[in-house]
Parts: structure tokens; C-alpha cells; sequence
């Protein structure tokens, strides 16, 4: 006997399982559709090899250098044979025929890329340096004089000038900006001296900080190792996006972490550059720090965003009443993180125009116009800060774990502290105290505290007791040691 089984559901039970079905094919289209969007791994990188590679050049560099013939024997001074040995040595001929104090050349090799038709070409400011002559040679095997244009040492950047009668392949800029940790990349060069050489990867990380001011570097594992320097970054577009200039390795050669200054920057620099023969940057004058978190809350700031003003100088910001103390917040627009976007941003605003910087003082927000000055010239001025009404001396007092005394002439010159100093100088530090716990040594001289200036002792107190009353847990002090200034958050 057969039984006739019903396939029927009820309906609530076939409901969900329509439902069912329909949230997996829903699924399962987004996935299929996210795959797509996402750029596979190229099968082959030779058809964007073969578009760049006309445009990238090997550069070698001569170098003239002094030099000494240093063979012979090391004597001790006023020995009987050192002049005899000197005549031999550093006579007007050397053994074998040789003549000391000839000049040699020395060569080095690097790489770079022609940005313009008309023979602009961008490099390394390191392959270049010191240079006397300076060849390229294209991927066609044409070889020609090239002209130093400009440098810049601050990122390592350097425009060179070729002439030639017919146009030259060149490459454009890409955005740095839009490139993804992870997108693929290629790097084109003349490794070790080794030729024309193409490299791929991926970017591994952005936003790279080494050493300078205004770095701004990707970094990526695609192989780049000397002779590299200089040489362009490309995205899959077959653009620019970076400058490739330094390598991380125990070893010399490439272990997968090197570094391209990237298009952001390096295109500004360029600009300047060709237009100037230097860089030009803008200028506010000032000197500032990051934000801990004790410091935003001790001067009532929600986030340790921002940028703090610890020095201002004669210039830009002073005309513009900003002052030590203040936190710039956003500048020319835009919101400011931490002091590196600052200076960042400064740089690439110009010289000489109006911005607007907006400061977090006293617990509100200012909006101040400032001119921006050139940084290049105030640095060559050495500009420095105005003197002060003279402070009162005093007998030694103890607050907050700190021996302090009110600076006088004596103190002043005792740690050769310029005449216009004002403050209170810190004679020692109890161990168990939290001024020692946040670096606070003997000779460091507090200046300020809750952004006012503080004279004496008394004033200090007193600014204490405004932050006890005003619910908060530290104290704000501006200290200077080897007249560097930075902001110190002191629990209260």
C-alpha cells in the first residue's frame, strides 16, 4: 500500500521558509556582486610595464672630490723619520708615479621620471646632491645633460631639465590620496645599477612619518633597493602616487618594507620648484605639541584633538593675537588633528595669503585671520620673541611637589636663560610626587599655568585653585628646559 505524503506547508511555515530563500539569494548576490566590484589580482603587469617605462630614467652623477694620497706608514708625531716619510709620501710625486692631491670622480646611479614633454624630470634630492655633472639615460638608450632646477632637502625631492628637439614620453600625477592599503602597485627603477627593473606589490600602510616635518610616505612591499631612489610608484592607472626614497632592512637590500613619498606632497614641492627653484612655504610662527588627555582636560577640551601653541614669535600669529596656550582647532577650513597635519597644511596653504585659524581659549572658540609668512625666510632670520617686564625676586616656596623660585637676573644668567624670561624655576623634585612622575626636573622653568602667565608662586596657587573649582583634576603648566617649551598636565 502506498501512503500519498502531503509536500503542502502550513502557512506560516511556508512563509519562512520563503522568507528564508530569499534572505540567502540576497546574500548570495551581494557577495557575487562585491567580488565583482573588487579588482582581481592582474594576471599580467607587462602591458603597464611597457606604457611607463619610457618615461622612467637611470641617472648617474658625477662628483669631483679632493683627495689626499694617505698610503704610507702611520708615524708617531716628532719622529726622526716623519719628515723624510712626508717628502716620500706628499712630495711633488708619490711612489709608482703617483701624484697626491688629485681630484677624483666619483659616480652614483639612481633613478627618476620625466613628468612633462618638455623634459622636466623628477628625482631624488639625495641621487643628486653635490653633484657636478648629471646624465640621464631613457629607456630608448638616448642619453642627455640634465639641469638642476631645484631641490629640496625637507623631503628629499629634486627637479632636474633635460632639452631635447622632439617631445619626451612622460607620466602623469596620481592621487595619493584615493589609494587604498592593500591596492597594487608597481615600482620602476634602476636597482643596483642593474638597469631598467620593474617590481610589484601592494601598499602596506599610509600616512608614514621617518624623520621630517612634512613626510608623508606609502609604504609597500613591491622590491626597492639602491639605485631605486628616485624612481616613480605607480598605481594601475599607470599614474604617479609616489616618490620612492628610503628602504627598511638590517641587510641593505629589500625585506618588503620601503617607502614613496607620496604624489600629495611631492606634487606641491615640484610646483614650487619649477616655478621658484625653492620651495616657498607658508608660515605662522608659533611653536606647538600634541594633546594628551590630562592636558584636554585641564583646560576643559572634550577631545585631545588639536594642536597647542607653546611659543609664539614675532610674526604671523603675533600680529594675529594668537597666543602660548591657545589650541588651534581648525585652520584654513579644516579641521586640525595633531601638530603634524598642522604643519603640514601650513606649508601647503602659501605664502602670503589670509586664512582663518580657529582657537580653543578659556574655555571658547576664537576666529583669528592670520598672513601667512615664508618659512624659509623666517628660519634664515632667526627670529626671536620680545622681552618682558622683569619678575620680582622671591625666597624658595614648595607646592605640588616642586621647589620653585621666582626667577631673577642671577637665576636667569646661572641658567643662561635670555632677559625676558619670566616664570618660576624648579629647584628639585620630590621622587614620590607627580611632577616627577611626568618628567619635571630640576632647572626646568614653568611659565604659564591654565594658559596665564604665572610670576610667583602665589600666581601658580592660584591657578590651581581656579582648576580645583572648576571640577578639574589637572593643571596645565607650560615649563621650558634648554629653552624648548612644552605643556606638562600636573595632578591636582
Amino acid at each position: 500500500m502506498f501512503h500519498v505524503i502531503s509536500m503542502r506547508l502550513p502557512a506560516r511555515s511556508a512563509q519562512r521558509v520563503a522568507l528564508f530563500v530569499a534572505l540567502s539569494l540576497t546574500l548570495v548576490l551581494a557577495q557575487i556582486t562585491a567580488a565583482a566590484a573588487q579588482p582581481a589580482r592582474p594576471e599580467s603587469f607587462a602591458d603597464l610595464a611597457e606604457r611607463v617605462s619610457p618615461a622612467v630614467v637611470n641617472i648617474t652623477t658625477t662628483t669631483t672630490v679632493a683627495a689626499r694620497l694617505d698610503g704610507g706608514p702611520r708615524l708617531p708625531e716628532g719622529s726622526p723619520f716623519e719628515d723624510f716619510f712626508r717628502d716620500f709620501f706628499d712630495g711633488p710625486q708619490g711612489p709608482q708615479g703617483q701624484r697626491p692631491n688629485r681630484p677624483r670622480r666619483n659616480q652614483a646611479l639612481g633613478s627618476g621620471f620625466v613628468i612633462s614633454e618638455d623634459g622636466f624630470i623628477v628625482t631624488n634630492n639625495h641621487v643628486i646632491e653635490g653633484a657636478d655633472e648629471i646624465r640621464i639615460e631613457f629607456f630608448s638608450g638616448l642619453e642627455l645633460e640634465a639641469e638642476l632646477i631645484g631641490t629640496d632637502p625637507a623631503t628629499d625631492i629634486a627637479l632636474l631639465k633635460v632639452d631635447h628637439s622632439a617631445p619626451l614620453p612622460h607620466v602623469p600625477w596620481g592621487d595619493a590620496e584615493a589609494a587604498r592599503v592593500g591596492d597594487w602597485v608597481i615600482a620602476v627603477g634602476n636597482p643596483l645599477g642593474q638597469g631598467f627593473s620593474v617590481s610589484a606589490g601592494i601598499i602596506s600602510a599610509r600616512g608614514r612619518a621617518l624623520q621630517g616635518n612634512f613626510d608623508d610616505y606609502i609604504q609597500t612591499d613591491a622590491a626597492i633597493n639602491r639605485g631605486n631612489s628616485g624612481g616613480p610608484l605607480f598605481n594601475m592607472a599607470g599614474e604617479v602616487i609616489g616618490v620612492n626614497t628610503a628602504i627598511l632592512s638590517p641587510t641593505g637590500g629589500s625585506i618588503g618594507i620601503g617607502f614613496a613619498m607620496s604624489s600629495t606632497v611631492a606634487t606641491n614641492v615640484v610646483a614650487q620648484l619649477q616655478e621658484f627653484g625653492s620651495t616657498r612655504r607658508g608660515w605662522l610662527g608659533v611653536r606647538i605639541q600634541d594633546l594628551t588627555d590630562d592636558m584636554a582636560e585641564a583646560i576643559g577640551l572634550e577631545r585631545a584633538e588639536g594642536a597647542m601653541i607653546t611659543d609664539v614669535m614675532e610674526g604671523p600669529s603675533r600680529d594675529a593675537g594668537i597666543q602660548a596656550g591657545d589650541v588651534i582647532l581648525r585652520f584654513d577650513g579644516g579641521s586640525v588633528r595633531d601638530t603634524r597635519m598642522l604643519v603640514r597644511r601650513v606649508s601647503d596653504a602659501g605664502v602670503g595669503r589670509d586664512v582663518e585659524v580657529v582657537v580653543y581659549r578659556g574655555g571658547e572658540e576664537l576666529t583669528l585671520s592670520v598672513t601667512l609668512g615664508q618659512r624659509e625666510l623666517a628660519e634664515a632670520a632667526g627670529l626671536s620673541i620680545p622681552g618682558q617686564p622683569e619678575a620680582a625676586p622671591a625666597a624658595p616656596s614648595t607646592f605640588l611637589g616642586m621647589e620653585l623660585q621666582e626667577l631673577t637676573n642671577t637665576i636667569r644668567q646661572e641658567l643662561d636663560l635670555p632677559p625676558s624670561t619670566n616664570g618660576l624655576v624648579v629647584r628639585s623634585v620630590e621622587e614620590d610626587s607627580d611632577a616627577a612622575e611626568r618628567g619635571i626636573m630640576a632647572g626646568d622653568v614653568i611659565t604659564e599655568a591654565n594658559q596665564q602667565e604665572v610670576r610667583t608662586v602665589a600666581d601658580l596657587q592660584e591657578r590651581a585653585d581656579e582648576a580645583r573649582d572648576a571640577g578639574r583634576r589637572s593643571l596645565l603648566v607650560l615649563l621650558r628646559r634648554d629653552g624648548e617649551p612644552r605643556f606638562v598636565a600636573l595632578g591636582l
